[in-house]
């Protein structure tokens, strides 16, 4: 295997494994907050109970963030030497503005939260909770604004070899940027959505603390029936961009090789290396409304586009199918969850099931990056530089090493994590003590 590959792997494990925690931090901060806004307003302390109970898990995830996060800003000096230097004019700026600007904010207000339950209002307190979920969803607007100019440059002119900032404006205003926000933060509060409602409905079978985990699961069915729709309807805006910016990823995903007009989407098909296995059950038009709103519309098949050009096609359909399929599940689970919120207890196969529904909108979220990177293959600025000439000029031997020893890392860092958060999990709001490991 050669440096460029391990180099991918290497990223990938890091930013897979970094992204089980990012998306329960961001989506965890903002219901929090609505929770002390709840216990701000109306004086129940059943509000305040619940902040406090979630808080401590999200302070154990985000903690997890924070150190797994770390290694991936080094692999861009190491691994990634020379993308480094093509484009930090523009991607150096946007992440150093996310370091001082979002991340030491949120670390700030986060310490502010934590140590001020007895030194705060409940008013002043909700607002620091707001400020927390604020400028967590900031940092991760930095992050997407640098990811979109990956996915689509704009605001540069190639100069001297290298991409260089003309237009600051012009890079945080990137569609792209701002509908992958749209679209990752909406997924995110799924996430912890579907985290309060499996950890609820484990204590409603067991009857603990019912009082507390049905408030809980209102909340959570609620706030995930909303944005299990919303990220569809999204998801369906953002392909239409896509559709327009990187047809090759559109036709990848959906293993379509000859350009057409009025082009079906297959129910059932297997890709092949160089055609589809399997085609059968065809809906006219559908994938021409699906990419341009148009029945009629031409979809560019990878035919078209020179073998060097084209995306992985397996991994980029699967992925696809993956995301959407999940995406379906989503707003089932939780439509029939709040139609029984109130008599959950004449359907316990479905409290029993929702703890293992946990991981679906995780699982979704992985899909949906995966098809975002891996679709936009072979380029790592789209249009503009390839993933192999970013490589930096390093061995075989020290990409093993290191790739090696992140995953132990990450898998011990990764157990104990879990391990914690499900011990508070189960312990239920009553128990205040420390954490102990």
């Amino acid at each position: 295997m050669d440096v460029l590959m391990l180099s991918r792997l290497q990223f990938a494990a890091a930013t897979m494994f970094h992204f089980i925690f990012v998306p329960l931090t961001l989506g965890l901060s903002i219901l929090i907050a609505c929770m002390e806004t709840a216990y701000a307003r109306t004086g129940n302390e059943i509000w305040q109970k619940m902040a406090k109970f979630w808080g401590k898990i999200f302070l154990v995830n985000f903690a997890l963030g924070v150190v797994t996060g770390i290694t991936l800003e080094f692999q861009f000096g190491t691994n990634w030497s020379r993308y480094s230097m093509f484009v930090g004019d523009i991607f150096g700026s946007l992440l150093a503005i996310e370091a001082t600007a979002a991340f030491f904010l949120e670390s700030t207000f986060i310490g502010v939260w934590h140590f001020g339950w007895e030194k705060l209002s409940p008013k002043a307190h909700a607002i620091v909770a707001w400020l927390v979920a604020g400028a967590s969803n900031l940092s991760a607007i930095w992050i997407l604004i640098a990811n979109g100019f990956m996915q689509d440059p704009t605001g540069y002119v190639l100069r001297n070899g290298r991409a260089e900032l003309t237009d600051f404006v012009a890079v945080i205003t990137n569609k792209w940027a701002w509908l992958e926000f749209f679209h990752v933060v909406p997924a995110a509060i799924l996430v912890a959505s579907f985290l309060i409602m499996g950890i609820s409905a484990w204590h409603l079978i067991r009857k603990s603390e019912t009082a507390f985990f049905q408030k809980s699961f209102n909340l959570a069915v609620s706030v995930a029936v909303i944005f299990s729709v919303f990220v569809a309807a999204e998801g369906h805006i953002h392909g239409n961009n896509m559709s327009l910016k990187q047809p090759a990823k559109l036709a990848a995903m959906e293993s379509h090789w000859e350009t057409q007009k009025s082009a079906p989407m297959y129910l059932l098909l297997v890709p092949g290396s160089e055609g589809n296995l399997i085609e059968a059950l065809p809906i006219p038009g559908a994938l021409s409304f699906l990419a341009y709103n148009d029945f009629n519309a031409e979809v560019k098949g990878l035919n078209d586009f020179p073998k060097e050009d084209r995306p992985p096609v397996l991994i980029t359909f699967a992925a696809f199918r993956i995301m959407v399929g999940l995406g379906t599940i989503m707003p089932l689970i939780a439509l029939f969850g709040w139609v029984m919120r109130n008599r959950l207890d004449k359907y316990p196969w479905y409290l029993k099931m929702l703890p293992f529904c946990i991981p679906i909108p995780y699982i979704a979220m992985q899909a949906g990056w995966v098809l975002a990177e891996v679709g936009r293959q072979p380029w790592i600025v789209y249009g503009l530089m390839r993933t192999s000439d970013a490589v930096s000029p390093i061995t075989t031997g020290q990409v093993s090493f290191t790739l090696l020893f992140m995953c132990a890392l990450y898998a011990l860092l990764g157990a104990v994590g879990i391990w914690l958060m499900i011990k508070l999990a189960k312990k239920g709001p009553e128990d205040n003590t420390p954490i102990q490991v």
